[in-house]
């Protein structure tokens, strides 16, 4: 499928801010970094849990723990993406019970991402919290799920693509709304 850039909702700069911001909310919310753990959700949300985490050692002065987790196998949708689905390893900082746990992702749409998440992560334990930290929140939910922590609501048409362009993976700092040709 071609896809036709229909305009660029955030620059480097700006994810730059949005991710401080984030890394604030979260410090304020809990009370600072004690029994705190940052997960990514994979892909892009794990560049951006790390990314989280170094603001927020930056502003604390104490490291929090990252994770990754990989949701291939929790999909509802698993079916219909491949025959033989590609799964990748969830690396999770030792035990999680009585942690709180804030879930990183990049996009925040049907909430079926982060409903496979939340499956996957209580299969590794039971976490005192988990709170979800979203860079864009482009709406049109099939689930009751919302972000605890939004870097940019962006209406969207379901036909729209938001693409989040990140260096580690993309070669590029972006966040761009796509149409299909």
């Amino acid at each position: 499928m071609e896809l036709m850039e229909k305009a660029q909702i955030m620059d480097e700069a700006g994810m730059g801010r949005v991710l401080t911001r984030i890394a604030h909310e979260i410090l304020e919310r809990n009370k600072g970094v004690k029994d705190l753990v940052l997960v990514g959700i994979r892909t892009r949300g794990v560049p951006l849990s790390r990314r989280l985490a170094e603001r927020i050692a930056e502003i604390e002065g104490k490291a929090v723990p990252v994770g990754i987790l990989d949701i291939t196998l929790y999909r509802d949708d698993l079916s219909t993406i491949a025959e033989q689905p590609v799964v990748h390893e969830t690396k999770l900082p030792g035990n999680i019970n009585g942690k709180i746990i804030v879930l990183v992702d990049d996009v925040l749409f049907t909430g079926r991402t982060t409903r496979a998440a939340l499956d996957a992560l209580v299969d590794y334990g039971r976490p005192r919290q988990i709170q979800l930290a979203i860079l864009i929140d482009r709406g049109h939910r099939e689930l009751p799920i919302r972000a605890d922590y939004v870097g940019k609501n962006v209406p969207t048409s379901r036909r729209e693509i938001v693409s989040v362009r990140l260096r580690e993976i993309d070669g590029e700092e972006r966040v761009v709304i796509e149409e299909p040709i």
